[in-house]
């Protein structure tokens, strides 16, 4: 009961309020200007409209495969670019000859802009699921190397020298005293790499256009010129990206507690 009435507790509660603040006036003002007929035309769609379209409309139903599909690309993506990043930076960060031999060019890579590697990657995979998966993969590869490589770095020299005067094998030094000092940095980094998995597997299925998933959906909506199902596809978007931000924050703070106070 105390918890409840903590002074914390009402704090947490009103800055929840004050962020929904923003939303709940933007939906009622589109309400509004829908029931009035201020919004007319084929483009013009009402809030009860779209919340009803992937429940009630056949195209519209279609969202929940296709958010399945892209859910299965952004596991099996994520997984594979999120593990070669941690190698890749760990390597990086604990290794003078690997930094040296890899950091440059990846850091050079990492400049240009994500979508630009589809035309690359079509050529090589085609435009089917490996196209998709590798795209996904490149997508959460740099935030999770970057991160990894930082927080290596970043291992204080007491540490180090800690590890020396206890004599510590090197995987005991790296499972003891480097990983924990650098997981508040990993874990931003799987933060930042999940939402960017998240946004490339959309934008890959969007760009190639073949298959389901909730690009495809969002491409099939716009040649429709179904306003409403546009509107779902970029709601369930915004919406799977918070809730993978929040799982990545509840798993790291469930793994690791101490973790929890920190930014």
């Amino acid at each position: 009961m105390s918890d409840i009435l903590s002074p914390s507790t009402g704090r947490t509660s009103l800055r929840r309020l004050r962020g929904a603040a923003v939303p709940a006036a933007f939906l009622l003002a589109w309400a509004g200007l829908a029931a009035s007929g201020a919004l007319s035309g084929p483009l013009a769609v009402s809030p009860f409209e779209v919340a009803a379209a992937p429940f009630t409309d056949s195209d519209g139903r279609q969202v929940w495969l296709g958010l399945a599909e892209s859910l299965v690309r952004v596991a099996i993506g994520g997984l594979l670019g999120g593990l070669l990043g941690f190698a890749v930076g760990a390597a990086c960060g604990l290794s003078r000859l690997a930094e040296r031999s890899l950091s440059p060019s990846l850091h050079a890579s990492r400049q240009v802009a994500l979508f630009a590697w589809i035309p690359l990657l079509t050529a090589w995979f085609g435009n089917g699921e490996a196209t998709k998966i590798a795209f996904t993969s490149l997508s959460c590869f740099f935030p999770i190397f970057l991160a990894t490589e930082r927080g290596m770095h970043d291992v204080g020299p007491r540490l180090a020298e800690v590890g020396q005067t206890l004599a510590l094998r090197r995987r005991t030094r790296f499972l003891k005293l480097v990983l924990p000092s650098a997981l508040p940095s990993i874990r931003l980094g799987v933060e930042v790499a999940l939402i960017s998995a998240w946004i490339g597997t959309v934008g890959a299925e969007y760009a190639i256009g073949n298959g389901r998933g909730v690009g495809s959906f969002l491409a099939s909506a716009r040649d429709q010129f179904r306003m409403d199902l546009v509107a779902v596809g970029v709601i369930i978007l915004a919406g799977v990206g918070v809730a993978l931000h929040a799982l990545s924050r509840a798993t790291f703070g469930y793994l690791f507690p101490w973790l929890k106070n920190r930014p």
